[in-house]
């Protein structure tokens, strides 16, 4: 009897409903092939839901994804909705969605593939073989905290105000996801705060330390941000897990992705807690130049749903058929506009999907 998922799809704003529609055609494939199905809903968010709701994150939306398995996001946001008031925008609905299900922990690997180690505009020398996952603390910090706003001070002078603050138990649960995810790979972890300065960055590095000791096998190091992001260019493959904070991980993920040659490549997680669905969504933007113009990669769409089969829905083997095909197709030559170089030919997002499907077989 095949195992059955509920699937909330978030195909969100630009290039987002294209290539989600290449995602759920290669999940439908795959289903076939290891005796699985997917019951999908789509929901609103983003740029979409304002239009169609004046919410960029409306209730029947989280209802949809506290009813799934999990949850396949593509992009939001763009320049149309780039004027509205802050609490209207595309973002706010994501930074809803994130704190509506407690998606505390952001996993962003950063892989180069030997087929795209040339799209790189590092030399092949420093970036070949760099296989990086950056764990990123996802619903505190710099972008939760409180006080927050733009305020008027008593001399009539505008003043703007965020907050970044972490408490012991924010620390001790991303700090356990980042030890055991580093546990799984090289069983190396670097902890990337600003503690020479900040002093919630102090309390981060000092809940860090305390946590290695039940973790005897990982190499434990810490890096001020500033480094870090000095590092990630200079010498990446001395970089195995990062664990950080929002802020500090929005930023160096990014970084890391463009080691790779091309945002368009990588996936992202967001996990909750056990047992509760996470989000799955390519680091990419929206991209809403070329919306409509079958020029979008869905690699990273697709890297994201096998992530999703790995992490929430415990479907190892189908995760490994995915990523297979992906390396299979590049492989065979297939490049996007984003990731091609000389001697490729340009295909367009739905050629790009046939190829992945013939490649399931």
């Amino acid at each position: 009897m095949a195992q059955n998922y509920r699937i909330t799809l978030l195909p969100g704003d630009g290039i987002g409903p294209e290539i989600m529609a290449i995602a759920v055609q290669v999940l439908k494939r795959i289903g076939e092939k290891f005796d699985l199905t997917f019951d999908f809903t789509e929901a609103l968010i983003g740029g979409s839901a304002i239009d169609a709701t004046g919410n960029p994150f409306p209730p029947e939306t989280l209802a949809a994804c506290q009813n799934s398995d999990s949850i396949l996001l593509a992009a939001i946001g763009g320049y149309k909705w780039d004027n509205l008031p802050r609490n209207q925008r595309p973002e706010t609905g994501l930074l809803a969605l994130r704190s509506s299900l407690n998606l505390f922990a952001n996993l962003r690997p950063a892989t180069i593939l030997p087929q795209l180690v040339d799209a790189s505009t590092l030399k092949r020398e420093v970036v070949e073989g760099v296989d990086i996952m950056v764990v990123r603390e996802l619903t505190g910090g710099l972008y939760f905290g409180e006080p927050r706003g733009i305020f008027t001070t008593e001399s009539g002078e505008k003043r703007g105000v965020n907050t970044m603050t972490y408490t012991e138990s924010e620390i001790d649960r991303i700090g356990k996801v980042a030890f055991e995810t580093a546990m799984k790979r090289g069983k190396k972890l670097c902890s990337v705060d600003k503690s020479n300065v900040l002093e919630v960055s102090q309390l981060w590095r000092d809940k860090i330390t305390a946590m290695a000791a039940d973790y005897p096998e990982v190499e434990l190091s810490h890096l001020y941000v500033d480094n870090a992001a000095m590092q990630l260019v200079r010498s990446p493959r001395q970089f195995d897990t990062i664990v950080t904070s929002n802020l500090f991980g929005d930023i160096l993920s990014d970084a890391a992705a463009m080691l790779t040659g091309s945002i368009g490549m990588l996936p992202s997680a967001s996990l909750s807690n056990p047992g509760q669905p996470g989000v799955y969504e390519p680091v990419h933007g929206s991209a809403p130049d070329i919306a409509g113009q079958d020029k979008a990669n869905p690699l990273a769409q697709i890297l994201s749903a096998a992530m999703m089969l790995r992490y929430d829905l415990n479907q190892a083997a189908a995760a490994d058929a995915i990523e297979a095909a992906v390396v299979k197709v590049l492989d065979q030559g297939y490049r996007t506009g984003d990731i091609v170089s000389a001697g490729f030919e340009t295909v367009g997002c739905k050629a790009m999907g046939e190829a992945l499907l013939k490649a399931i077989g």
